[in-house]
């Protein structure tokens, strides 16, 4: 899709936010610990949906999930839940709401264990150890060539499973690691791809 001479990725939509969305933020590496808690949480409440649906209530759950602090979200008790049910700024979906809230859990016991980190590190260099700290750079000419999974984002659910996480299936994670920059799945005649090098 193209507007004005920018060529871009092909499951771009035409409203400004989708536009916005793949121009400012998918696919530049993010290494900041609450970032890629927000963006692991929002791409499990996707499941079943549109992309486009979780980024037009993106700022309802910032609100719902107190700006997806997870040391917050891992003490919600029923009545919190109950709320949250009852909030049409986010995806009321009873499961995806208990998985917030148990993957604040299991990230908050990764914190505390040491076991999030890689060389010292946090959380961010938990999930960027599955790429070797760095982004992988694909070259694909057309939007079917990118695949819905592969062998790292395998490796991370599993790893994100083992540690109590949930909503983090293999084909999530791969969407997971497309829009934090893990991979650059720009497909090489859209104008982000080398901007996001």
């Amino acid at each position: 899709m193209s507007d004005g001479q920018q060529s871009r990725c092909g499951w771009v939509g035409a409203e400004q936010l989708y536009i916005d969305y793949h121009d400012q933020e998918w696919g530049v590496p993010v290494y900041d610990d609450r970032m890629l808690f927000e963006m692991l949480i929002l791409e499990g409440a996707q499941a079943g949906l549109s992309w486009i649906t979780v980024l037009r209530k993106r700022e309802g759950y910032r609100e719902a999930f107190d700006k997806f602090d997870p040391e917050i979200i891992a003490g919600y008790g029923s009545d919190k839940v109950a709320a949250l049910m009852e909030n049409p700024g986010i995806v009321r979906n009873r499961a995806k709401i208990a998985a917030t809230i148990g993957n604040a859990q299991a990230w908050l016991e990764m914190m505390e264990d040491g076991t999030a980190q890689a060389d010292g590190g946090a959380f961010s260099k938990f999930i960027w150890s599955f790429v070797d700290g760095k982004p992988i750079v694909n070259r694909w000419r057309d939007l079917s060539e990118v695949p819905a999974e592969t062998a790292e984002s395998q490796a991370l659910s599993k790893a994100l499973k083992k540690k109590g996480f949930r909503f983090v299936g293999p084909t999530i994670c791969y969407a997971f690691m497309q829009a934090t920059g893990m991979v650059n799945d720009h497909t090489v005649d859209c104008f982000r791809y080398d901007q996001v090098l």
